[in-house]
């Protein structure tokens, strides 16, 4: 199909962008915003780089009724171009989270501004496992049997997560600040293939519905979505073969074993911290009740001694009060 891209590649800045607009205009509505993309294209893949917000807004009850801030997208390119002229507009987002009505009338409205735009769709609060971005763009279906005139549909691309070696350092800083320390490794990869489970079991309810919906005449066929499934069944391992359930048997039973002997290495150190805090408590405490014990000692003593000195003083007192008695009877006697 000519005129579609390979390949959509999502940069973090971009992602966070996108959630931050959201929180500023839409939390907790039923609202979506949009915005414009910014990137370039090389060899059918589109990098998307950078991204700016855009005023728009949307009738709840009439879906074709839109506004969207032409002047505005005009003037932010314009200063966007003067800051990197390497970015130019490749489509736009919006927070969806699905396709809706309006979207090819505001696709067609983002081709005056680049000749093969894409959409990305970005669920803020996505509900299942994978990337939190769809990506598509709108080609012309022609019906074989030409009972209809051309019109125009969107197909999904395909997407991955990309970043430069500075957005790479400046994930891994914003990782290491988010990562609780008190999950371990081994946790964390079993909630997140517990996850990833998860997400598969989902994909496989989507397939079923499909299927029954086709079984059923409420769809109709698709050969594409046939061929697709027809390769993911061409791809599963036949179970019957006696030497691949042996290797994965093996397999399996060599990964419990790592994990259950790391579990009890685990264990073991809990336990042996568990007893270096007891005894450095014990130590503690007995530290503690050395020091208390000492300083009533002192105490006890430095009470002694005042008393002591204080025995002494009185009797000290006692013997010039007598002196003194003694000095004074004999002038009294002399006088009479």
């Amino acid at each position: 199909m000519p005129g579609v891209p390979d390949k959509v590649v999502l940069h973090p800045l971009v992602l966070l962008s996108v959630v931050d607009h959201y929180n500023r205009v839409a939390k907790d509505t039923k609202k979506r915003v949009i915005g414009v993309l910014l990137g370039e294209t090389y060899k059918g893949q589109v990098d998307v780089t950078n991204s700016f917000a855009v005023p728009f807004e949307e009738d709840d009850k009439d879906p074709s009724i839109w506004f969207l801030d032409h002047s505005y997208l005009e003037v932010m390119f314009r200063m966007f171009k003067k800051v990197n002229a390497r970015e130019h507009v490749i489509g736009w987002y919006s927070t969806g989270p699905r396709l809706r009505e309006a979207d090819l009338s505001m696709h067609q409205l983002m081709s005056n501004y680049c000749s093969n735009p894409v959409l990305v769709i970005c669920e803020v609060e996505p509900k299942e496992v994978g990337l939190p971005f769809t990506a598509y763009t709108a080609i012309d279906e022609v019906r074989e049997d030409g009972t209809e005139k051309s019109r125009q549909i969107f197909i999904t691309v395909p997407t991955e997560v990309g970043q430069t070696e500075a957005e790479e350092i400046g994930v891994e800083h914003l990782l290491r600040n988010v990562k609780d320390a008190t999950i371990s490794t081994l946790a964390s990869d079993v909630s997140a293939k517990l996850q990833a489970l998860k997400g598969l079991k989902g994909r496989l309810a989507d397939v079923q519905e499909y299927l029954g919906a086709v079984l059923e005449g409420r769809l109709p066929v698709n050969n594409d979505i046939m061929t697709y499934l027809q390769d993911i069944f061409n791809l599963l391992p036949n179970m019957n073969v006696e030497a691949l359930s042996t290797s994965l048997a093996v397999k399996g039973n060599d990964m419990m074993a790592a994990i259950y002997l790391a579990s009890l290495i685990r264990s073991t150190l809990a336990l042996h911290k568990l007893i270096d805090n007891k005894e450095q408590r014990m130590w503690s405490e007995k530290e503690r009740a050395d020091k208390a014990k000492a300083a009533a000692d002192k105490a006890a003593k430095a009470e002694a001694d005042k008393a002591a000195n204080s025995k002494d003083g009185a009797a000290a007192d006692k013997d010039q009060d007598k002196q003194a008695d003694g000095k004074m009877k004999p002038t009294s006697n002399g006088s009479s």
